[in-house]
């Protein structure tokens, strides 16, 4: 599979990922709404943007601007590796 080129594709890509999350959001607090349950959707929806940030951005500029990310997987394989 080649990689996606099409800025058009992309765009619609993220436009999908931000949809699939905010009926996914809304689902949830549909179940079952209560002012507990909305900040800890907050919480966990911030805290797995700060570590796919981290897992890309930080390690890549910071850490080590010599390796390059195809995904998470490979960033989680990078970073065991790196604690041997």
């Amino acid at each position: 599979m080649t990689d996606l080129q099409s800025k058009r594709l992309i765009y619609l890509k993220a436009f999908l990922f931000l949809v699939i999350g905010a009926i996914s959001g809304g689902l949830i607090l549909a179940q079952n709404f209560t002012w507990p349950t909305a900040t800890l959707l907050c919480l966990v929806i911030w805290s797995f943007c700060r570590a796919y940030y981290f897992a890309f951005y930080v390690i890549e500029h910071y850490v080590d601007p010599q390796f390059r990310f195809a995904g998470l997987f490979a960033a989680g394989r990078y970073l065991l590796r790196r604690e041997r």
